[in-house]
């Protein structure tokens, strides 16, 4: 009697433990999936705002945070991505591509008024300097960092990649740019929907 008994305490101990529940704040891994698979069903990024100075095309498109997070830490584990977005929810990612309509290489003298290696300095260290973002609740905010994607002239474009910190993920944003590179003046782009509605 007493073997079944411990046996009976067990086997209980052991319901109790993967009965577990989550977490209150917790969501169920169905929810996140359902979440991220209609990010992804929308194309992930916004929708992309070009200006045209000239012979070169300056395009914005932002990119949710998310994005990133599964491309580097893959699908398997949902939750600890939502996770991570929770953490960082207040960053944002902007795309940003310069291009010549006759797809030359904008790094060149005859566009940038400096030598190759300058520029792709420039390009490297220099441009975060020429961009800010200016929310709807009207706070500048200074890009914190940016990441040149060289091509090795393959690409008939020029891409960045704009980190911004400290932004409410519901605020809809105005990027600006300062445009000291090929001096084409001052340009802005106004992103009318946040990645947000989604609720992730």
């Amino acid at each position: 009697m007493k073997v079944c008994n411990t046996l009976f305490f067990i086997s209980f101990i052991f319901l109790l433990v993967s009965c577990k529940k989550e977490p209150k704040n917790s969501q169920p891994d169905s929810e996140i999936r359902d979440r991220y698979f209609n990010l992804e069903k929308t194309g992930w990024k916004s929708r992309a705002y070009t200006q045209k100075v000239d012979d070169i095309g300056f395009t914005a498109t932002e990119v949710p945070i998310q994005y990133y997070l599964l491309k580097d830490l893959g699908n398997e584990n949902l939750k600890q991505v939502d996770s991570l977005y929770e953490a960082n929810k207040t960053e944002r990612v902007i795309e940003f591509v310069f291009q010549q309509d006759e797809e030359k290489d904008l790094l060149g003298k005859d566009f940038t008024g400096m030598d190759y290696t300058a520029a792709v300095k420039y390009m490297s260290f220099g441009l975060d300097k020429d961009f800010y973002v200016v929310t709807s609740k009207k706070d500048t905010i200074l890009c914190s960092g940016v990441n040149f994607e060289r091509n090795y002239k393959i690409a008939p474009y020029q891409k960045v990649l704009l980190f911004f910190s400290g932004i409410a993920p519901n605020d809809k944003i105005q990027l600006i740019y300062n445009d000291y590179l090929f001096r084409k003046g001052t340009l802005k782009f106004k992103f009318k929907d946040p990645f947000t509605p989604i609720a992730l």
